[in-house]
């Protein structure tokens, strides 16, 4: 496998997880804060995979 697909995974998982993550924020009922802390982790770790992901792809193609 080359590094162009494995970027192409990451970034689909990485946007698979920040997807996640909104759905959780949207749907979830607050209880607590504490109920809130993993969907926030997963929402700000994907959208920086994701970011960085496109970044290095860009860099790869051109």
């Amino acid at each position: 496998m080359d590094k162009k697909s494995k970027l192409i995974i990451a970034l689909i998982g990485s946007l698979f997880i920040f997807l996640f993550g909104i759905y959780r924020l949207v749907v979830e009922t607050p209880y607590t804060i504490n109920s809130l802390i993993i969907p926030i982790v997963f929402a700000v770790t994907g959208f920086i995979g994701f970011v960085a992901n496109l970044i290095k792809l860009k860099n790869k193609i051109s």
